[in-house]
């Protein structure tokens, strides 16, 4: 079985003047690797012209398949269905609960969201507010379960902007883990024994970790990257 070279980052947070910034990274992965990974915060402020910024580096560097989900900066302005429709026609397969399989290898991808870990994960009880904010949680889960279900590869990927573990989260301040990922998320990804996940969202948190049942889990956030000395994440699947 030939293997799959994936590059993935997140949270690069393109501006309206952030044109270029990013053009040789990408360049530079088209030549590593055989699919691009973009987890979330692709935009700074959520605004379909910051997107436009990106699609043009994407346009002119990157000549391998790019797969994506949007982060929680890129639903600030109200403007996520443009910043999506952007980068699908600039290339980029945007997954929300959907699937898609590239040389062998499948991908699910969600947003994900917040509440917390392990036994101090938030519960839906009391007011209305604390259980929209679960629910909320809970579907980013079933949409992921979802996708990954429609998947019939041996060999399968979640792509995520919130963090599924604790793990993978330290570093940053204990009081806001809550606000940077669910285990809920991590559920499906056991049950359907995944092969890898990639996440950004936490740009003080550790750049890998693994699942309950040993699943690698890698942040790919750019600020936690370039601490590394690097501007992306190669895997081999």
């Amino acid at each position: 079985m030939a293997k799959l070279r994936i590059a993935a980052v997140a949270d690069i947070h393109y501006g309206k003047h952030s044109r270029g910034e990013l053009h040789d990274v990408f360049a530079d992965i088209s030549h590593q690797a055989d699919v691009l990974l973009l987890c979330g915060d692709l935009t700074d402020y959520g605004l379909a012209e910051e997107a436009e910024e990106l699609a043009v580096d994407l346009r002119g560097a990157v000549r391998v398949p790019m797969i994506g989900v949007l982060g929680n900066h890129d639903f600030e302005s109200g403007e996520a269905k443009l910043v999506r429709q952007v980068l699908e026609q600039a290339g980029v397969t945007m997954l929300d609960g959907e699937a898609i399989e590239i040389e062998g290898v499948g991908f699910a991808g969600v947003c994900g969201f917040g509440g917390g870990f392990g036994r101090r994960m938030l519960n839906a009880w009391g007011e209305a507010l604390i259980k929209q904010f679960v629910q909320e949680a809970l579907d980013h889960a079933v949409r992921l379960e979802q996708a990954l279900g429609k998947l019939q590869s041996e060999r399968r990927v979640a792509v995520l902007h919130y963090s599924p573990i604790r793990a993978t989260v330290a570093g940053e301040d204990p009081e806001i883990f809550p606000f940077l990922g669910s285990s809920r998320l991590e559920e499906p990804i056991n049950r359907f024994r995944v092969d890898a996940v990639f996440h950004g969202h936490a740009h003080n948190g550790a750049g890998e970790g693994t699942t309950g049942s040993g699943i690698p889990v890698y942040n790919v956030s750019l600020p936690v990257l370039r601490k590394a000395g690097q501007s992306f994440r190669l895997v081999e699947l």
